[in-house]
């Protein structure tokens, strides 16, 4: 399928839209390749057993897809790297949930509450190995998506180690350990995808290393508009309680930030006494909230200038940066 995008009519809607009909039946095909128990279980985690897809918007998928395009190429050619994110994407899901110990995940049992731990386990390996093997025979591909990886690791080492530091003091996290943390954790499969896209469509590799900077600038984005989400969202948005982040005590970029403010020792306080709706409110009050969203339409400027300063296909450049700004601009 050939679809030609003009940048007066790109949207995020119309590149979320197209990458899904493009990249969901190279996924079922890919899948469905697996044994047939962990096909079973991949289709649970996607949510193709209600016959709905339960694995978010495709946000990485659409920018892969982008990615190949922004190079010149049929957008058909980012095909591949937008299975091997998704697969990568679903499998570390897998695994956070285990790790977490959350029972459910978007409105569902979480697959280790459905089949089990050892078989979640073992169902996030099979996604990984297969994104792998999908990358195979693609010059570079393999070693974009496994550095990718490490960082996501990373992130999420760092994400777990937080929780056991204090709220103030010299041991507390700080905002710009927080931006590292973010940028492994989240930012680095988005950059991945559009890196994998560009890198299908045959862009040169300064221009992939570029998009992969472009990428990883919009999920720290996407990642603080989700702490302001933890905290001020409205649940049938969420799918989260009002205050959830502060209920779990995760240390967010609005809470570290509000924490050295002069009203810092009071907030640290409130939340380690879990007075959630006082803890919200200061953390407002402090610029906590401000903060965050400021700090948010840096990096997507940060995203913005990077694509500027690109040789893009003018229409998949416009498209790149409707879906950039939508991670970032989600209702509360």
């Amino acid at each position: 399928m050939t679809a030609v995008f003009r940048a007066e009519r790109i949207s995020a809607a119309h590149a979320l839209s197209e990458a899904r009909e493009l990249v969901h039946p190279a996924l079922s095909e890919a899948v469905a390749g697996l044994h047939p128990w962990l096909a079973e279980m991949a289709a649970y985690s996607f949510g193709w057993c209600e016959g709905t897809e339960a694995g978010g918007k495709g946000v990485r998928q659409a920018l892969a897809v982008l990615g190949a395009r922004a190079a010149g190429a049929d957008a058909g050619a980012g095909v591949p790297g937008a299975v091997a994110v998704e697969l990568v994407h679903a499998f570390s899901l897998l695994h956070d949930d285990v790790m977490d110990g959350d029972a459910t995940r978007r409105g569902r049992p979480a697959l280790w509450k459905a089949y089990g731990t050892g078989p979640a386990v073992l169902a996030g390996d099979a996604l990984f190995a297969l994104a792998v093997g999908i990358l195979a025979d693609v010059p570079g591909g393999v070693r974009l998506l496994s550095g990718a990886l490490a960082d996501v690791m990373r992130g999420q080492a760092d994400d777990l180690l937080f929780a056991a530091r204090p709220w103030t003091g010299p041991e507390a996290v700080t905002p710009e350990e927080y931006r590292v943390m973010a940028e492994g954790k989240t930012g680095a499969l988005l950059g991945c995808s559009l890196a994998l896209g560009a890198l299908l469509g045959g862009a040169p590799r300064p221009v992939v290393a570029a998009l992969d900077r472009a990428g990883r600038h919009a999920g720290v984005a996407f990642q603080l508009a989700d702490d302001v989400l933890g905290i001020w969202g409205r649940p049938e948005t969420t799918g989260k309680p009002v205050g959830g982040d502060l209920r779990e005590g995760k240390k967010t970029y609005p809470v570290l930030t509000a924490l050295a403010a002069p009203e810092g020792a009071r907030l640290g306080d409130l939340l380690r006494r879990h007075r959630t709706a006082e803890a919200a409110a200061l953390i407002e009050a402090s610029g906590g909230r401000a903060a965050a969203l400021s700090e948010a339409r840096a990096h997507l400027a940060a995203a913005r200038t990077l694509l500027d300063g690109l040789p893009l296909e003018p229409g998949a450049a416009a498209g790149l940066g409707a879906l950039l700004d939508a991670l970032a601009d989600r209702e509360s």
